[in-house]
């Protein structure tokens, strides 16, 4: 069996399909307790990664402006870009 992917290097979809895994072999509830133990530390490492690269994603969206009709003039990067 080959070393798992290190989650560092993982793009979001990457980790949010080893995460889906992680929480299905959980929930069956046939893994052993160490097992048990380092699944779940690899799942909060990858929720974390997720969250890291979703927030990333939300930096990077353009906010719409809006003049005093409501009505779209263009857009501005998100705060802190």
């Amino acid at each position: 069996m080959s070393e798992p992917k290190p989650i560092d290097e993982m793009s979001f979809e990457d980790a949010i399909r080893e995460l889906e895994t992680v929480v299905t072999a959980l929930d069956r509830g046939d893994v052993a307790l160490e097992a048990s133990i380092a699944l779940y530390e690899r799942g909060a490492a990858l929720k974390a990664r997720c969250e890291a690269k979703l927030k990333e994603a939300e930096e990077k969206v353009a906010q719409i402006t809006l003049d005093a009709d409501g009505q779209a003039t263009g857009t501005t990067p998100a705060d802190g870009l």
